[in-house]
């Protein structure tokens, strides 16, 4: 599969399955099983995986391309998405001697979702830094932790958990490890409910004593923290500004049909017609939403041609795009008015998303200091 076939049939997708049952999903806080048990033939599970594992080997550009494309029907999905792209990257890239051939080969051929389970409450935003601490019990581990955030919990075939490492000194000192979604011990928590991104199943898990063989530990001891830098970092500020950007094309599209086909009865002119003011403020969230595009293809030039400043632009990526999301977002409400307010058109679910993308961490606050700690010379960690 190339770029232009993954990118169609993420937008078949989305016009057949997600944009008629998005915001139902959203109403009830359904998880999208359906959009799942599409995205596996359509090739699109395992579109970064190599051609050994069957994957289609396809680079950063496609992904930002995908997600943005799911994006702009339901942004939930496209997180669902993101969070298993996040985490097949993790899994492809996992130590020598790991015993993930079989899951790879299952991703590629369209039959397993996967997610990252790093959050944990004791440190909040600071999700490379958890608070838990694996066991050793012989060759293998045993796992007991509280994961706060949990995209897919409860449907995905497998997750990603990060653990401090059994002699670990410091908060970076982590492991990651594969646990299949029928552990023992391994539960959802509770019930998803959130203000925004409510289709994605976002709950918390708890790990009661999980065994892990050895062969699923994908990192070295206290390696964690590394993958979490160089493998997920990148792929996942790619991704959420990617589904920033198919938030802010959205808006862009709600609120110029608004715009067209309201209208001033008594004046006999749609309301794009009649204020200039309404076609002002869509043109700034055009221009807005344009200028994201651009940044989101900057980073991906970046992460294809890594360079002395691709990761101030990773860091920079995500801030940016929860800003610009909200901001255009935010217009899209006021220019819609009474229509967005009453939730007849699908603007105040956008305007919902946008707010849910910017508190996922590494939050803006948090980037904002990685950036200028970075622009100042001083260490990160």
């Amino acid at each position: 599969m190339n770029h232009e076939t993954a990118v169609s049939n993420a937008k078949e997708i989305a016009d057949r399955i997600l944009a008629p049952t998005a915001r139902q999903n959203d109403k009830e806080a359904r998880f999208s099983s359906e959009a799942v048990a599409a995205f596996g033939p359509a090739g699109l599970l395992g579109i970064m995986l190599p051609t050994d594992v069957g994957g289609s080997a396809l680079g950063p550009r496609t992904l930002a391309a995908v997600i943005a494309t799911l994006a702009e029907a339901d942004a939930s999905a496209a997180m669902v998405y993101l969070m298993h792209m996040s985490a097949t990257a993790t899994i492809a890239a996992a130590r020598p001697g790991a015993m993930v051939a079989q899951t790879l080969n299952d991703i590629a051929a369209g039959r397993h979702l996967t997610t990252l389970a790093f959050s944990e409450a004791g440190s909040r935003s600071h999700f490379w830094a958890p608070v838990s601490r694996a066991h050793r019990n012989g060759a293998g581990v045993h796992l007991t932790a509280k994961k706060s955030w949990v995209t897919s919990a409860g449907h995905a075939q497998s997750y990603v958990v990060s653990a401090l490492a059994p002699e670990g000194k410091s908060p970076t000192d982590s492991t990651l490890y594969l646990l299949d979604g029928g552990t023992s011990g391994l539960s959802v928590a509770g019930p998803w409910d959130g203000l925004g991104m409510r289709a994605n199943a976002s709950a918390p898990m708890i790990l009661e004593d999980c065994e892990v063989e050895p062969g699923l530990q994908l990192t070295d001891d206290g390696a964690g923290f590394k993958a979490m830098l160089e493998i997920v970092l990148p792929l996942f500020n790619l991704g959420t500004s990617a589904v920033a950007l198919g938030l802010c094309r959205a808006a862009v599209a709600g609120t110029a049909a608004h715009l067209n086909g309201a209208r001033f009865e008594h004046l006999g002119q749609t309301l794009g017609e009649s204020l200039p003011t309404l076609r002002a403020q869509l043109a700034t969230m055009q221009i807005d939403t344009d200028g994201l595009a651009a940044r989101v293809d900057d980073l991906v030039d970046h992460l294809e041609r890594p360079r002395e400043t691709t990761m101030l632009r990773v860091l920079e990526s995500k801030a940016a795009a929860g800003d610009v999301a909200i901001a255009v977002t935010s217009a899209a409400m006021r220019v819609c008015g009474g229509a967005a307010f009453s939730k007849h058109l699908a603007i105040e679910r956008l305007f919902r998303d946008a707010h849910a993308g910017a508190v996922m961490a590494p939050t803006g606050d948090v980037l904002r200091e990685f950036i200028g700690k970075a622009v100042l010379g001083i260490p990160l960690f």
